[in-house]
This record gives C-alpha cells, structure tokens and sequence, in this order.
C-alpha cells in the first residue's frame, strides 16, 4: 500500500483504527485517575516521604568509598583519579604557553596575535574560501581589540586539549563497540544516560575527585565530549557498505587493514562531524565548567552575570560565540573538504601551498614583532569597549519598557504560568505512572512500557517529585511554544530552497550559542524568576523543531507529491493532507531533540531563579553533594529519556505504516 492510499485509508476509516483503540487505552487510566483524584488515598496523590530510597545515600556511601579507602592499601581511587589528571596539565602549560602565556623560563614569548589571526584566516581559505578566512581571522582580531585576548586564548587552549583526547576515547570506544557487539549493547544505554545528563551533572563527581580549578575543568569538558564521538563512530563504521568490505576482503586486506584502510576512510564524513560535535561540545561544557574554576571567558562571563554587568557579559558572550561559530565553521568546512590531488611531478611549493604560506605568516608576523611591540600585542591604549553602549541600551530598556514588560512579565506568571504550575502539582504520581506505561505498551509492547515505567518511579521514589513536576512543567510550556513558534516558521522556510538556506544558516549559528549567552537577553527584559528562565529555554530549543520540520517538509518523496498534483490537490491540501502527514515523524522527532534541549536549558536557567531541580544541582553542586548530584542528574535524565523513548518509538513505527522505513 502507497503511503497517499494509507494516508487516506487512514482518514476516512469509519471503524475505530487501531492507533485510535490504544490512544484510549493510553489516555482511559490517566484521565481515570486524574478525575477520581479526590477520592484516591493520599499516597496515591503525594509520593510519602517514607517511601523515599535512599538513592543518595548509597551513592554517597559509594563515593565516599572510592574517595577514602585504598586499593590494596596503597591508593585511592581519588589518588588515581587525581594522578591522571595531571597528565592532562602538561599539554594544556604547552598550548596556553603558545597562545597566551609564553615560556618564561627559556625567554620565548607566546605567538603575536598578528600570526594567530593571520594562520587563523589562512586556514580558513585552505579549508573553504575567503569567506571563511575573513570569518576567522575577524575573530582573532575581535578578541585581540575589544580586549578579551588573554581570556579567550585560555578558553581556547582548553578546547585544542580537550577536544583530541576526547576525540580519540570516543573514536576508540565506538571501534570497539563496532567489532564486539557485547561491548556495544553495554556502552550504548551509557551513552544515551550521558548524553541526556545536564552538564551540571559532570562537574559535581569532578569536584569530588579531581578538586576543583582549571584542570578539573578542563577534565570535565574531555568527558562531557566522549559521548557524541563514540555515537557517530558507531554510526559512520555501521554505515560503511558491506560491498566495500568485502571488496577490501577479496584484496587480500587483514582484519586490521579492513579496519584502518577500508571502513575508517569509508566513514570518514561521520567522524569528521563527530570531530565538529566534539569541538562544540568542548566549548560548551568549558564555559559552564567555570563553576568548578576553569579559567578564560566563562568563568568572567560567570562573574559579570552574577554582578548584572551586562554590558561586559555581552562582550564576553560575543567572544563565546564568534570562537564558537569560527571553530563550528572550520571543522565543518574540514569534514567536507575533498582530498586534492597534484601532479607527480608537481614542486614542493604545488604539493603543499598551505604549508608554504604558513610560512611566509609565521616570518612575517616575527618580522612585524621586532620592529614593533604593537605587532605582539595589541596596544591597551587602543582597546576598543561596546559595554558603556550596552549598558545605556538596558537602562534604556529598564525606563523605556519596565511597563509594558512588567504588565507582561505579571499576566504570564499569573494566568499562564501559576495555573499550569498548579494544575501539575495536582496530578496524582499514579496518574503519570499509568500513563507513561500504558503509552509504552502501546508504542512498543511490554519492554517499553516497563523501560519508562521504571523511569518514572525512580524519579518518584528519589524524593524529588515535586521538584521534577515544576521542572516538567516549565518544559512543558518551553515545548508547547517552541512548536507554536517553529512549526510555522519551518513550514514556511520549506516551500524553497532560497528559505531553507536562510532559516539552517540561522539554526547553525544559533545552536553555536554556549546556553549561557541565552541567559544575558532575558535578564535584561524580565530580570530574573520562571518568566526569564522560560523565555531562555524557549530561545534554545526553537532550533530542533525548525531544523526537522524542513527537514521532513523537504524530503517527502517527489513521486507522492507529484501523485497529489497529478490528483488535483491545491497548495494548502498538498500540505496538509499529504507532506505533514508523511513528515510528522520526523517533525516528532524534533520535537523529541526539542525537549532534550529544554531540559539541559532548564538547568542553566535555574542560575537565574527557578525552584526546580536546576536549584537542587546547584546546592549540590556548592557542598560537593556527589550522591544528590547525581541521583538528580539522573532524574533529569530519565524524564528526557522516557520522552526519547516514546517520541522515538512513535515515529518508527509510523514510518513504517507510511512505508517510509
């Protein structure tokens, strides 16, 4: 059956189908229990306290074990963890001496910023074109002028450290998990835990571990990157064409040769990208790894917010974000870059002209440097400032539109906000329980239904209910707009390819943006409390849901669409009747990436007041509370996994009612 046919089958079924029968039974024990609430016994209502597990205290008990107590009474396995973080200070003392700090006890100074910006731009024009190579090397000079260069320097030499050795334990974990499928069903539910950890999450064992400063930090940013590498390893080496490794076979390759000169090259696009995701993922996690002392633009960043000097956080945020859009651009820009090829007789300088022009920077910027002091740093006379500028505009703001924003800020709090927050504390666990596992067993039989089921009761059962409520309602709300706002705004930059480019060139710069810099307009507009900190979620997950409604618009299979033209369909009937309804799965799955991305924005944002389990890590975090910080990270992580998992069980099976999978 054609996926038009079923679609239309679909709608003018007059029998009950058999998606509509489970919805009922889906919604039938929730919407039971909801109404009856009244009449439930308490316990069905609150989750009693003497119900807790003390999650917490095990967990603790765990770290204070690993803490305290020797391995064969000779070392700790915090000893351990703290000898091998210290490998980790010896390239960071080399790339920081290069870049900012220099090598005093052999009297070299570190690199002018002339021959950073000016092998930053030259690589730019080897990976892409001169449009890359102006991007670069602008920003180099940005940091250099507005004066961030030392700041922005550190935080890079975190990320050129951080990201190859991250890059090399996921690559090594995915091999693995490719070529022993035991490894893999054991490393990828870890995977999926890690990645839908908040970064707060990470930085508390750290602490514990590791201590605090910028070598923890430093440590804590290579781990957060792990994940994304070893995901897209696996993905790129399963998705090498059988023909090509039995080609490699059939020449005679080994094993190992199969591996390093057949599927690794085959793959490389995915891992290239998975080079950009760890590259990005490490300037994420580096500027929020400011809370355990890693030094450089967030841990400044940090400090203006914290004194609302928005002004200099916003240069701070710009520095973020242009290193971020610069790095995402190059690595991407590399992922894609086809290998060239020369002539055998070809001359050194025709063989390796980026090398050569390397060069000729390197020696004349030293050239530049001993004619004049101005070419190795920039002269502080001349340092250019926008803060006073900033600063005016939130004054501006603050006299201008403190009524208008007030009136708002007032009427979302008390007739959208209070009530939703009130009509969620309301709802009896058991409600929730019945109906994430009856979605499950409707979704994908009993092992799903048990899987969220079990989700949901450890979030229960921790003792934080309540706080996970108010996070799940100020998620909820985040959702719901983002798919008001970019469900639209996906449709309508789907119908051409002019308007696709336009609305991805927005959607990758945004999604550079570190999830602090999204706290700086909101401040500025609401101050702080659940209208700021929901404004900052909305503004960070609008990117999934427009980036995958074009992407499902955009990819319904031509022959269908022309089948619709063919039968006499308008414009608003073609999408309505035939493109939404075959790329709503993919618009659930964004809406699935969306909530993952509100739920590690409702974290951030509880640094500008929220009651909600963001405050708690927080706490944990300020007592180096291990075992809470972890039983909350993984609260928070099981509540975007239950979603995930049923998001994703939807979609897959309606692609595979459609014919689409």
């Amino acid at each position: 059956m054609s996926a038009t046919t079923l679609i239309a089958s679909e709608q003018h079924q007059d029998k009950p189908s058999t998606p509509l029968t489970k919805s009922l039974i889906v919604l039938l024990p929730f919407l039971f229990l909801l109404l009856a609430a009244s009449m439930l016994p308490d316990w069905a209502v609150q989750v009693p306290k003497n119900w807790t597990v003390p999650f917490v205290d095990w967990a603790n008990v765990l770290v204070e074990h690993l803490r305290d107590d020797t391995v064969f009474g000779l070392f700790s396995f915090r000893d351990l963890t703290r000898g091998a973080a210290e490998l980790i200070t010896w390239p960071l003392a080399i790339v920081e001496g290069l870049l900012v700090a220099g090598f005093p006890a052999i009297g070299l100074p570190a690199m002018p910023w002339l021959m950073i910006m000016g092998l930053a731009g030259l690589l730019g024009w080897h990976l892409r074109d001169w449009r890359l190579a102006l991007l670069s090397a602008g920003c180099v000079a940005y940091m250099a002028i507005f004066g961030k260069w030392e700041l922005s320097m550190i935080t890079l030499s975190v990320v050129l450290v951080a990201a190859p050795i991250a890059g090399l334990i996921g690559f090594g974990i995915g091999i693995l998990a490719v070529k022993r499928p035991w490894f893999e069903s054991l490393v990828v539910p870890l995977l999926n835990v890690l990645q839908s950890l908040p970064h707060f999450s990470y930085l508390i064992p750290i602490a514990v571990f590791i201590g605090v400063g910028h070598k923890a930090g430093a440590i804590a940013t290579v781990i957060f990157a792990i994940p994304p590498m070893a995901r897209l390893t696996i993905l790129g080496l399963k998705g090498v064409a059988e023909e090509v490794r039995e080609a490699g076979k059939m020449a005679g390759c080994t094993r190992f040769q199969t591996l390093w000169m057949v599927e690794i090259p085959s793959a490389r696009q995915s891992l290239l990208v998975g080079v950009n995701q760890v590259i990005m993922q490490c300037l994420a996690m580096v500027v929020i790894a400011s809370f355990v002392g890693a030094r450089g633009l967030g841990h400044d960043l940090l400090f203006r917010l914290q004194a609302l000097k928005i002004g200099q956080a916003l240069e701070n945020g710009v520095a973020i974000v242009l290193m971020a859009i610069t790095l995402d651009q190059l690595s991407r820009a590399a992922a894609y870059k086809q290998p060239s090829h020369v002539a055998p007789d070809a001359s050194w300088l025709q063989r390796f002209p980026f090398l050569a022009a390397a060069a000729l920077v390197v020696l004349g910027s030293l050239l530049l440097t001993a004619i004049t002091p101005y070419a190795q740093n920039w002269p502080s006379q001349f340092t250019l400032s926008t803060a006073p500028f900033w600063d005016a505009l939130v004054r501006w703001v603050t006299v201008t539109l403190y009524g208008p924003l007030q009136v708002l800020r007032n009427a979302m709090l008390l007739y959208v906000l209070i009530p939703i927050r009130d009509l969620f504390q309301g709802i009896p666990w058991t409600a929730i329980a019945a109906l994430v596992a009856a979605a499950g067993w409707a979704l994908g039989g009993l092992r799903l239904a048990l899987t969220v089921l079990g989700f949901v009761l450890f979030i229960a059962f921790a003792g934080y209910w309540e706080r996970s409520l108010i996070t799940a309602y100020m998620v909820t709300v985040a959702v719901l707009i983002c798919v008001i706002i970019g469900l639209p705004i996906g449709i309508w930059a789907s119908r051409s390819e002019r308007r696709t480019g336009i609305a991805k060139l927005l959607c990758d710069t945004f999604q550079t943006f570190p999830s602090f810099i999204y706290l700086i307009p909101v401040i500025m507009l609401f101050k702080v409390g659940d209208v700021a900190a929901i404004s900052a979620i909305i503004i960070y997950a609008l990117i999934p849901i427009v980036r995958y409604t074009i992407f499902g618009l955009r990819n319904v299979p031509a022959e269908i669409v022309e089948a619709g033209i063919t039968s006499g369909c308008t414009r608003r009937q073609l999408l309505w009747n035939i493109r939404m309804p075959l790329a709503f799965p993919e618009i659930m799955l964004g809406i699935n990436q969306t909530i993952m991305f509100a739920l590690f924005m409702v974290i951030i944002a509880a640094f500008i007041g929220t009651k909600d389990i963001g405050q708690e890590i927080f706490r944990a975090l300020t007592f180096n509370d291990a075992g809470k910080g972890l039983v909350l990270g993984l609260c928070v992580a099981f509540m975007g996994l239950t979603a995930d998992q049923l998001i994703t069980a939807w979609a897959t099976s309606r692609k595979r009612r459609l014919g689409l999978a």
